[in-house]
C-alpha cells in the first residue's frame, strides 16, 4: 500500500524518491497525512462520544459526527480499496471497507468510525515506519556536500554537484567531503571513508587512490579528477541498489503472498456467508450480520502479510549503512541459512600485496645491497613481487636508480646492469641454469617455502649474493572473523585458492583454517563449492577477483570483497562489502539469521492469533470493536518487532 499517494506535498515536507519515483516521507509523523488525519479522526471521535453520553449533542448530530469522522479516517486506505474492488481484486483493505461499511449498514455507527479510525492509524504508522526504513538509507545523500570547487579557467569556480562531470578536477580541503567519486591527482591526506565502507579507521590517501563521495578529507588539501558524474558515483549506487534490495522478496514473503491471494477472498466469501445463510434458516439478522462482519475484521491477515517486508527492509537499510550491500530479500534470507564459509586466498584472506619478510645475504654481503641490487632490477619491471621489493627499499631510505639494459625473463626473473654489474633477480631455476652454486642457499629456501613464502634469488651469472622471501600476509582481522563465525555455528572454513599446496597450507595454519584446496582452476573452484553444498550444506562463497565469478555464481550466496568503486564487482554478487573489512561476513550472516528469526516470530504470532480471533468472531464470542483493537494492535506489533532488526552492528548478537 502507498498511503502517500493522492496527497499534496507541501514545500517544507520531508519527502524523497525511491529509484521507481515513488515519494518516501522522511520527515516527523505530524507532518505524515496519513498519521495526521488519523490522530485528528480519534481525537474527534472521542469527543463525539463523550459528548453524545453526556447528552450534550443529540444522537442524530452524534451519528452526523460519526460519519464524518469514518470518511475522514478512511481517506487514504479507503481509496486503496476502491482501487481494489475496480480492479476485482480482494485484499486486506476491502476486507477492512466491507467490514466499515457493513457496521454503517446496520447502524453500527460509533463502531465503524472506531473501525475506520484504528485501521488508519494502524496502516499510516506501518507505511511511515516502513518509508523511514527504506528511505533512511537515502540520508547517505546529504552527506555528500551540494556544491564542489573545480579548476576552471586557471582559477577555481563553485558549481552543483550534479553538474560534475567526468574530467573536472574539485579541490577538496580539510573538513570538506567529496561531492562524488573521482583519483587524487595531487596532494595527501586521510579520509573517513565509514558512510562508504564501513570502515571506522581513516584511510591514507596520495597520487592515484580513489576517492568516494559522502567520504570526508581529514587532513590535507587535495585536487581531485572526477572519474563519475554524481548521479553515478559510488553512493548514488549504494542507495538505488538498497531501494531495489529493500523491494525484493524473501521465498517466505512470496509465499504470503500467494497464500493471502486466495486467504482474503475466502474470508470475504465466508464473512459474507456468515452474515447471510444462517438468516435463511431463521436467524437473527442483526446477530448474524454483525458476527459476519466481524470475521471480516477477524480474519484479515494484516500482521501475517506485515510479518517479513519491515524486517527484511530494516536488516537492509541498516547493513546499507555499514557498508554491506544485500541486493535483496531472497540473499538476506539465503545467509540466514549458511552453514560453510568459501573464501578465496589471494586479495581475500590477505592483502594481494606481497612483503617483503626475509632478506639474506650470501657469503658476508650485507642485506642492504641484497635489496639496493634488486630495487634496481626491478624498478623497470611490473611484476607484483618487483613492486614490493622496490616498496621495501623506498621505505628503507636506500635510493632506488633504474638500471640499465634492463630485460625480463618469462617464467624465470629479470636481469639489468646495476653500478656496471649484470644482475639477475629470479627463481632458483635461473641461477642453476646458469650455473651458479645453489646448494648452499637450499635449505634456507626450502624452509621459507615451508612458511609459505616466494623465495626471490639475487646475483649475478655465476653467484649468488641474497636471497628475499616475500609473502602476501593475512588481513589482520582475519583471526577474528574466524572467531566470530565460530561462535555463529560455521565451523566449515574453506579457503580455495589457485596458490600451490604448501604456501596456502601456511597462509591457513596461520589463521586457524583447517581445510585448504589448493591449485585450483576457477571452473575448480565453482565444483569445490558445488561439493561443499552437496556434502555439508549452504554455502557462502567470498571472493574479490573476476576469476571468481563461477565460484560466486554457484554458491547459496556470492560476497564480493572490497566492491567500493568496482561497478562489476557490485554488481555480480549476492552480497558486496564495500570495504576491505572481514568482520562483516560474520555481520551480514548474523544479520540475516536476526532478520529470519523476527520474520518467523512475527508468522507464529500471527498464525496463532487468528487461529484464536477467527472461530471467536464465529461464535460470536469477540465484538467488532474488540477484533479492530486486537487486530490493529497484533499489526502493530508485527511492525516494532520487525524494526529490531535495525539494531547496529555494535549491538548485534553475533
Amino acid at each position: 500500500m502507498n498511503l502517500l499517494k493522492g496527497y499534496t506535498v507541501s514545500e517544507s515536507a520531508e519527502v524523497d524518491h525511491d529509484h521507481d519515483g515513488e515519494e518516501l516521507y522522511l520527515g516527523n509523523w505530524w507532518g505524515f497525512p496519513p498519521l495526521r488525519n488519523a490522530l485528528i479522526a480519534g481525537v474527534a471521535l472521542a469527543a463525539t462520544y463523550f459528548l453524545s453520553r453526556a447528552d450534550v449533542i443529540s444522537d442524530g448530530v452524534s451519528i452526523g459526527f460519526y460519519v464524518i469522522v469514518g470518511i475522514f479516517a478512511a481517506r487514504y486506505w479507503g481509496e486503496e480499496a476502491l482501487e481494489s474492488i475496480a480492479e476485482f481484486r480482494v485484499d486486506i483493505d476491502v476486507l477492512m471497507f466491507a467490514a466499515t461499511v457493513g457496521s454503517a449498514a446496520l447502524g453500527l455507527w460509533e463502531e465503524a468510525a472506531f473501525l475506520a479510525f484504528l485501521y488508519a492509524g494502524a496502516e499510516g504508522l506501518e507505511e511511515y515506519t516502513y518509508d523511514r526504513t527504506r528511505g533512511a538509507i537515502r540520508a547517505l545523500l546529504d552527506l555528500a556536500p551540494k556544491e564542489a570547487s573545480i579548476l576552471r579557467n586557471g582559477g577555481e569556480v563553485t558549481i552543483a554537484a550534479d553538474e560534475l562531470t567526468p574530467g573536472d578536477v574539485m579541490v577538496v580541503r580539510p573538513g570538506e567531503g567529496f561531492a562524488t567519486d573521482g583519483t587524487v591527482r595531487s596532494g595527501t591526506t586521510s579520509v573517513d571513508e565509514a558512510a562508504v565502507t564501513g570502515e571506522s579507521i581513516p584511510v591514507e590517501k596520495g597520487i592515484g587512490d580513489e576517492v568516494f563521495a559522502g567520504t570526508v578529507n581529514l587532513t590535507g588539501a587535495v585536487e581531485v579528477a572526477v572519474t563519475k558524474a554524481f548521479a553515478d558515483n559510488t553512493l548514488s549506487q549504494i542507495i538505488h541498489l538498497v531501494e531495489e534490495a529493500q523491494e525484493d522478496k524473501t521465498e517466505t514473503q512470496q509465499l504470503i503472498d500467494r497464500f493471502g491471494k486466495y486467504y482474503s477472498p475466502a474470508v470475504l466469501v465466508s464473512a459474507f456467508a456468515l452474515g447471510i445463510v444462517p438468516i435463511l434458516f431463521g436467524g437473527d439478522p442483526a446477530v448474524w450480520i454483525r458476527r459476519g462482519i466481524t470475521l471480516a475484521v477477524a480474519g484479515a491477515p494484516c500482521a501475517l502479510v506485515m510479518s517479513t517486508p519491515v524486517a527484511v527492509a530494516s536488516a537492509i537499510g541498516s547493513a546499507g549503512k555499514q557498508g554491506v550491500l544485500i541486493k535483496g530479500g531472497i540473499h538476506l534470507e539465503s545467509l540466514a541459512k549458511v552453514r560453510v564459509l568459501a573464501i578465496d586466498k589471494t586479495g581475500t584472506l590477505t592483502r594481494g600485496e606481497p612483503q617483503i619478510t626475509d632478506i639474506i645475504g650470501v657469503a658476508d654481503t650485507d642485506p642492504t645491497d641484497v635489496l639496493h641490487h634488486a630495487a634496481a632490477v626491478e624498478a623497470s619491471s611490473e611484476h607484483p613481487l618487483g613492486r614490493a621489493i622496490v616498496r621495501r627499499a623506498e621505505a628503507d631510505g636506500i635510493g632506488v636508480e633504474r638500471a640499465q639494459e634492463f630485460e625480463a625473463l618469462t617464467g624465470a626473473g629479470a636481469r639489468a646492469t646495476v653500478d656496471g654489474n649484470v644482475i639477475y633477480v629470479g627463481n632458483v631455476a635461473l641461477f642453476a641454469e646458469m650455473g651458479a652454486a645453489t646448494d648452499a642457499i637450499s635449505p634456507t629456501v626450502e624452509q621459507l617455502r615451508e612458511q609459505g613464502k616466494t623465495v626471490v634469488v639475487v646475483g649475478h651469472a655465476d653467484r649468488i649474493i641474497g636471497v628475499i622471501a616475500l609473502r602476501d600476509e593475512f588481513r589482520p582481522e582475519t583471526p577474528e572473523m574466524i572467531k566470530l563465525l565460530h561462535q555463529l555455528n560455521i565451523d566449515d572454513v574453506v579457503m580455495l585458492t589457485g596458490d600451490n599446496q604448501r604456501t596456502a597450507t601456511a597462509i591457513a595454519d596461520g589463521i586457524g583454517i583447517n581445510h585448504v584446496r589448493a591449485d585450483l582452476k576457477p571452473v575448480d573452484k565453482a565444483d569445490a563449492v558445488v561439493e561443499l553444498q552437496d556434502t555439508l550444506g549452504p554455502v557462502a562463497m567470498v571472493g574479490d577477483g573476476i576469476n571468481d565469478a563461477p565460484a560466486l555464481a554457484t554458491a547459496t550466496v556470492g560476497i564480493a570483497m572490497g566492491a567500493a568503486g568496482t561497478d562489476a564487482a557490485i554488481e555480480a554478487a549476492d552480497v558486496a562489502l564495500m570495504g576491505d573489512d572481514l568482520r562483516t561476513i560474520p555481520y551480514a550472516i548474523a544479520l540475516g539469521r536476526k532478520a529470519n528469526t523476527i520474520a518467523r516470530q512475527n508468522i507464529v504470532f500471527s498464525i496463532i492469533l487468528l487461529s484464536i480471533l477467527v472461530p471467536a468472531a464465529v461464535v460470536g464470542a469477540v465484538s467488532i470493536a474488540a477484533a479492530v483493537v486486537i487486530h490493529e494492535g497484533s499489526e502493530i506489533l508485527a511492525v516494532l518487532n520487525g524494526l529490531r532488526a535495525r539494531r547496529s552492528r555494535a549491538q548485534l548478537d553475533m
